[in-house]
């Protein structure tokens, strides 16, 4: 017998407002965080499926199981939100933007599993993010008649989160506040090592001339003035030649020489900083794409993977934390191959890339044109800096320490208690040794560290290649069970056209629609 649907609805009406706020609602009315304070409408729906009978294979139900719907809560004009507090602003900053990016790539019209793809998200994580724009933008709810819920952003979401926000504001002028004080910091390191090798040497000279015979002292003096060059020659990077050189240098690289100095020292930091970002866009857009089902070779090129033996052949645990974020489940075919169904990524509010892939064989270029093949991680650099900076660096880092040891063993030698400069110096000497010994410590330290670091990451690197060109030729096996994932798949465009219900219109709109709404279901049940 054919499956009979039941519908249960359920509505919730709260106290009216005084009858000073009492009035008609708005025509347009936004979508607003619960709140037991406000004026509002609890449309919830759970559409079940009671089969008569068995049956092998029960045909799919055009229902969705035990799908729950809030449709949205109305708040009465010029009733203000408690607290004032901006839903958007207790979101992470990543998720924010993650999800609005997606949005606007689907042109403010949107299905959770939209946003999950195209940003990589968790899917609680945009069902988050999108209750959070709406209630903040005056975004509305549209349910379609098989339960799908949708969320709807004016064309001007952007401008009126910004104009709410005060995170948003404060936001660019932190990056920017961070970006100065990174700089300063790295600025700050490079000047050190000048003013630690003038400091030094300058000391140097002074103790030695404050040691000599009173006779000698004009002689020693004017060896000092031509001495105390020395250092001061070391800031050559001040002269008309040397911004030249540096501004053709900065136009390659980006940095000057001062920077390098802190770059030779502790590097430039993590070249694939957000991989983990991208990785999961990666995979999100892949298996919508694909209409919603997949297999594991498919994904494997984008996953730490362990390199293909025999051992590894059949072993697909790797799956398991996409199966986790997108919340996905394994189906077995009529072949008996283990393909991979996402559901929440099989619908959208999109025709945006629509067609379902047919097969990924020898037309992987053809068909995946705006795909990368795999995941690849950049190896870490020890420098940006290039050869000819990071030898100046050395040179000046060997000087300063060379200066330190011979300033360690004139401390040691003075038996006349110092004063003025040597005084200073000598207080300060601890540090300037620890500044001297760090500068080719920490090197050395990050040196073997990165031989390690990037040999891992060759080996996960050569491993999805492997994996990509397992599946760009794939075998008759492999071949079958793509085929079989393709013929599986389904991706499910919501059209204005299915939409039955939606909380941008009247209270008395929605309740002649949900009366509608009512009459189709019992249409169908009587079917």
């Amino acid at each position: 017998m054919a499956p009979a649907a039941s519908l249960s609805l359920h509505l919730r009406l709260a106290p009216p407002p005084p009858p000073h706020r009492r009035g008609r609602p708005p025509r347009h009315a936004p979508f607003l965080p619960l709140s037991p304070y406000h004026h509002h409408l609890h449309l919830h729906l759970r559409v079940a499926h009671h089969h008569h009978g068995r049956h092998p294979h029960p045909p799919s139900p055009r229902w969705r199981h035990d799908v729950r719907a809030r449709a949205g809560t109305i708040q009465a004009p010029g009733l203000a939100r408690p607290g004032g507090a901006v839903e958007t602003d207790r979101l992470p900053s990543g998720v924010r933007d993650r999800a609005m990016e997606a949005v606007d790539h689907f042109g403010g019209r949107v299905t959770i599993g939209d946003v999950a793809s195209r940003a990589g998200l968790q899917l609680a994580q945009a069902e988050r993010a999108l209750q959070a724009l709406a209630a903040d933008t005056g975004g509305f709810l549209e349910v379609s008649e098989e339960g799908e819920v949708l969320y709807v952003f004016p064309k001007d979401y952007r401008a009126k989160l910004a104009g709410k926000s005060f995170r948003m504001k404060v936001e660019p002028l932190i990056d920017k506040t961070k970006e100065v004080g990174a700089y300063l910091v790295r600025v700050s390191f490079g000047t050190a090592l000048i003013a630690s090798i003038v400091l030094v040497y300058t000391t140097i000279i002074a103790i030695i001339s404050s040691s000599s015979d009173e006779d000698n002292r004009g002689r020693r003096r004017r060896s000092y003035d031509s001495t105390i060059i020395i250092p001061t020659d070391l800031f050559w990077y001040l002269d008309a030649d040397y911004y030249r050189r540096r501004r053709r240098v900065e136009k390659e690289d980006g940095m000057n020489f001062i920077e390098s100095i802190f770059s030779f020292v502790f590097g430039d930091g993590d070249p694939n900083d957000g991989l983990e970002d991208k990785r999961w866009k990666m995979i999100g857009q892949y298996i919508s794409s694909n209409g919603g089902v997949v297999t594991a070779e498919e994904l494997a090129p984008y996953l730490d993977v362990p390199p293909i033996s025999e051992q590894s052949k059949d072993d697909e645990s790797f799956i398991l934390p996409v199966l986790l974020r997108f919340q996905g489940h394994p189906e077995v075919d009529e072949q008996g191959n283990i393909l991979y169904r996402f559901p929440s990524l099989q619908r959208t509010a999109s025709s945006k890339g629509s067609g379902v892939r047919e097969y990924v064989g020898n037309k992987w270029s053809a068909m995946f044109s705006s795909v990368e093949k795999y995941l690849e991680e950049k190896p870490w650099k020890f420098s940006k800096a290039n050869a000819s900076e990071r030898a100046m660096v050395a040179g000046l880092g060997g000087l300063n320490l060379f200066g330190v040891i011979i300033l360690g063993n004139l401390l040691k030698q003075m038996t006349v208690p110092p004063g003025g400069l040597i005084s200073f110096v000598a207080q300060l000497f601890p540090l300037l040794q620890v500044y001297a010994g760090s500068f080719f410590a920490i090197p050395l330290f990050r040196w073997f560290l990165l031989r390690k670091t990037n040999n891992d990451i060759e080996r996960r690197n050569k491993a999805r290649e492997q994996r990509a060109q397992e599946l760009a030729l794939p075998e008759s096996s492999l071949r079958r069970k793509l085929l079989s994932a393709r013929d599986m798949a389904q991706r499910k465009v919501i059209t204005p056209e299915e939409i039955v219900y939606t909380t941008e219109k009247d209270l008395l709109d929605q309740d002649y629609e949900v009366k509608e709404w009512e009459k189709r279901f019992k249409e169908l049940e009587s079917d």
